[in-house]
């Protein structure tokens, strides 16, 4: 039926080629880019011809998708290897259970840690434009550091008053702030520092001391591991 119609129609078929190829109606391109991306829908679906920049529409919209996409993806393992790292006690009373308390407990504060940033992430996209290049590396480089948290929480688990184990913990914590501030640094540069995630952001007091947080209790841990543990 669809075929007919597109053959009773050949002044329709170069718009429904365009809307199913890059999965795209007239509002979703007006939500995702703008005035000067709706403009170009606007004229495909008139049947008029557009400007000659078609393959852009790709990169606004597809590209931004994927990388969401991608990093829903990647998140959403860590927090299935973090669960899985947590073992079951052999015993099946439930004094055994205090024997897995650590690691449970470690467990919840990376749980808590990894979902700030996902959530973050889910609404800092919203404020994006299109991406590029420098926004897809800035994104892997906080989705690396974001994967090592799951390594550092299994061993602060089995280790949770050892120097080293929480240094380690702490190491991951502090790259993934540096990493989410890099992040945001690339993607209002691309906008321009009156664009509405700039405005959003604004001073970000508290992205901005989180850091310097995380290296003392990296630095503390090799004094009492107590000490770091709280900071």
């Amino acid at each position: 039926m669809i075929v007919a119609w597109r053959d009773q129609h050949s002044a329709a078929q170069d718009r429904v080629a365009v809307a199913g190829f890059f999965h795209l109606d007239l509002a979703q391109s007006v939500e995702a880019a703008g005035e000067g991306f709706s403009e170009q829908c606007r004229l495909v679906y008139q049947g008029q011809k557009p400007a000659p920049n078609m393959q852009s529409w790709k990169g606004i919209a597809v590209e931004k998708d994927r990388l969401v996409a991608f990093s829903d993806g990647v998140i959403a393992v860590i927090i299935t290897i973090m669960v899985l790292e947590m073992k079951a006690p052999h015993d099946g009373s439930l004094s055994a259970l205090e024997e897995t308390a650590p690691a449970f407990l470690g467990y919840l504060l990376s749980f808590m840690y990894v979902a700030i940033y996902w959530n973050n992430h889910h609404h800092l996209f919203h404020l994006v434009r299109h991406v590029d290049g420098t926004m897809l590396w800035a994104n892997l480089h906080l989705l690396f550091w974001l994967s090592i948290i799951p390594f550092a929480t299994s061993w602060i688990g089995e280790h949770p008053f050892s120097p080293a184990s929480t240094a380690v913990y702490g190491v991951a914590l502090v790259m993934a702030a540096i990493a989410w501030y890099l992040l945001q640094v690339v993607i209002i540069r691309a906008q321009g520092s009156g664009s509405a995630l700039a405005r959003a952001i604004g001073s970000d007091i508290k992205g901005k001391v989180s850091a310097p947080l995380y290296v003392a209790g990296i630095l503390l841990a090799l004094v009492d591991t107590r000490i770091s543990d709280a900071i």
